[in-house]
């Protein structure tokens, strides 16, 4: 016998009861509506304004800068003006436009301009160029890798040129340059210079030679102490320095010179990445001083809480302490 057929229950009347039937679902195929493009002026790339402010100097500075060219390059615009009693004096602006490997800054005061570029040429080679209008002087260099090796050489000149080129050539522990140099009664002979590193019992030598003297210079540094003895050659002046890690928060520095007799020593407090102060006293000057700074010292504003640096300094001068003066230091940026 066959199974009885399963027929669909026949819709409802309008005078029936019961709930209506659902209506079938429709898939809409219609695009979302398109955002209307924004103004040309609501386009213009995020703009930041820093200003600072030098108590020592009486002068304010604000520097304008914004990313263009899709952010291949900056544009910068720094004015400054002094905040003197008979009202406010405007310094000349300059004007800068800085790439990766062009830059032009152009001196309003001057009525000049430095441009700088940089290329990578055929091979290993690298071409540095500069030129100042103003002085009508520039200078070029090449630099090229030797093989394999860490070491390179670079040969620059000065444009138009006054005599041979200097000659550098850098190795891993140090550099040598050999220029020609112009002696007082106008003779010309060749000048050797160098700097070399090496280390020595668990610390940095660093021996300097420039214009026949020699400075050489020893650092010894671990997790608490550093000491840097240091000799002039040939005069024999000798000094050191020394500084001991009290506490992952606190730091004694002291250096002397033999020579002079004149010495210092500063004593540093940091409480965090954003505060810290210091104090000390310097013999040469016959000066003490202390400084408390609230953002990161050694790092930009985009790095500290607010986006804003404040430095105070209070110099007491041991000859005439009623002369004894405060000075603030402060750097705020703005993002628009």
């Amino acid at each position: 016998m066959a199974a009885p057929t399963l027929f669909p229950p026949p819709p409802m009347d309008e005078g029936s009861s019961g709930p209506p039937a659902p209506a079938p679902a429709t898939l809409d195929l219609a695009p979302p509506p398109q955002e209307p493009e924004p103004p040309l002026l609501r386009r213009r790339p995020p703009v930041r304004v820093t200003s600072e402010f030098d108590s020592e100097r009486r002068l304010f500075s604000h520097r304008f800068s914004c990313r263009v060219l899709d952010g291949l390059a900056k544009l910068r615009l720094r004015v400054s003006h002094a905040a003197g009693g008979g009202g406010i004096a405007w310094g000349p602006p300059d004007f800068a436009l800085l790439a990766r490997n062009f830059s032009v800054v152009v001196d309003p005061a001057s009525r000049g301009a430095v441009l700088r570029g940089t290329a990578d040429l055929a091979g290993s080679l690298r071409l540095r160029a500069s030129h100042n209008t103003k002085e009508k002087q520039g200078e070029v260099s090449v630099t090229a890798n030797l093989g394999d090796s860490p070491c390179k050489i670079e040969l620059s000149s000065l444009v138009p040129p006054n005599g041979l080129p200097k000659a550098t050539f850098f190795f891993p522990k140090g550099e040598v340059s050999i220029k020609e140099k112009i002696l007082d009664e106008g003779d010309r002979i060749l000048s050797v210079n160098g700097l070399v590193k090496s280390h020595v019992l668990n610390g940095v030598c660093t021996a300097v030679y420039n214009d026949n003297a020699m400075n050489i210079k020893y650092r010894y540094k671990d997790d608490e102490i550093s000491f840097i003895p240091s000799i002039s050659l040939p005069s024999n002046s000798l000094s050191f320095a020394f500084k001991r890690q009290l506490t992952p928060s606190d730091k004694l520095s002291y250096w002397y010179n033999f020579d002079t007799n004149y010495w210092g020593a500063t004593y540093k407090h940091k409480e965090n990445k954003h505060l810290k102060w210091k104090a000390g006293y310097q013999s040469d000057n016959r000066l003490g001083y202390a400084s408390l700074w609230v953002g990161d010292a050694g790092g930009s504003t985009k790095e500290v809480p607010l986006k804003a640096k404040v430095h105070f300094t209070l110099k007491v001068p041991q000859d005439n302490v009623q002369n004894s003066v405060v000075l603030v230091h402060v750097k705020k940026r703005w993002d628009f």
